[in-house]
């Protein structure tokens, strides 16, 4: 069955349209169509605190063409939300309200643990990991979001504000920097034996060229050379050279310092890349919500 899921983010809005269905009671999301559009809202709320007037217009018009997209693909449910930009924006909330007047969509603001709690619900993937500690990193342009999981038992989820658009505006203090270093270090006792389950499109592209498409795993290593290979060409020369999107050559540098200072801390060689986010989490939920309907109109028991 295909639903979809609305990811208005920092940096982008994503459209994902996917297949959903359940074997011996794991649940599957296979990615059928995603559409994404760099709004880039956060370059205006991390810096003026407010979304403009041009952006709010741009958001509008890119909501309006998902919207006909869903009509086409007639999911069997869908859902919107909006993340870090949308949530701190002094005018977010005049936004959303524009957003369902002139789009029909009813947007849910997230928070940063919400957010994180979503994604990891979908990377319950099949990729092998060694040690009982794992550890789900997903970097945005507003935040990053880590959940600690023991097996399946949640040990901690935080959120932090530390994102790609918000170094980019220089608006992470330090003491930011030194609280996450700080709450990592409540799990000292872990280090060096945690699986590492990274997800944003950042991580997705730095992935690409530099991990193991077969296993899902990138090296810290190898993440350490793509942060110094990409630094030594310019935002310009990243997109006229490497061929990079130019919403992704700016944030691409600031996305894999977060990881490395990150996986530096808590003493981790790789990191899994299964390439799923917040829409991915989002169509998950929408299929158990839907399931647990079916089951409740047949009469059946959960």
């Amino acid at each position: 069955m295909i639903f979809a899921a609305i990811d208005i983010g920092s940096n982008a809005a994503r459209l994902l349209f996917a297949n959903v269905f359940s074997q011996k009671n794991k649940i599957y999301v296979e990615k059928a169509t995603m559409v994404r559009i760099p709004t880039r809202l956060g370059e205006d709320v991390f810096s003026i605190n407010r979304i403009s007037e041009d952006r709010a217009d741009k958001l509008i018009k890119t909501l309006n063409a998902f919207k006909l997209l869903i009509e086409v693909y007639n999911p069997v449910a869908y859902v919107a939300v909006a993340t870090a930009a949308m949530r701190e924006a002094e005018n977010g909330d005049e936004i959303i309200q524009r957003v369902q007047k002139e789009t029909g969509f009813e947007v849910t603001t997230i928070d940063g643990i919400e957010e994180a709690n979503i994604i990891r619900q979908t990377n319950k993937k099949g990729f092998e990991h060694p040690h009982d500690i794992s550890m789900y990193i997903d970097v945005g342009g507003g935040s990053t979001d880590i959940s600690i999981l023991n097996n399946d038992k949640l040990l901690g989820v935080k959120s932090f504000k530390i994102g790609t658009l918000r170094i980019l505006s220089k608006k992470v203090n330090k003491k930011e920097w030194d609280d996450l270093e700080s709450w990592l270090n409540t799990y000292s006792r872990h280090f060096g034996k945690i699986n590492v389950v990274g997800s944003g499109g950042n991580i997705n592209k730095i992935h690409k060229l530099y991990g193991d498409p077969a296993s899902g795993i990138l090296s810290y290593n190898n993440l350490k050379k793509a942060n110094k290979y990409l630094k030594s060409y310019s935002i310009k020369e990243r997109i006229d050279k490497l061929g990079f999107r130019p919403d992704r050559a700016d944030v691409i540098l600031p996305a894999s310092k977060i990881f490395i200072f990150i996986m530096k801390i808590i003493q981790a060689d790789t990191i899994i890349v299964p390439k799923i986010g917040l829409a991915d989490g989002l169509v998950y939920k929408l299929f158990e919500k839907y399931t647990e309907n079916t089951k409740q109109k047949s009469g059946i028991k959960a």
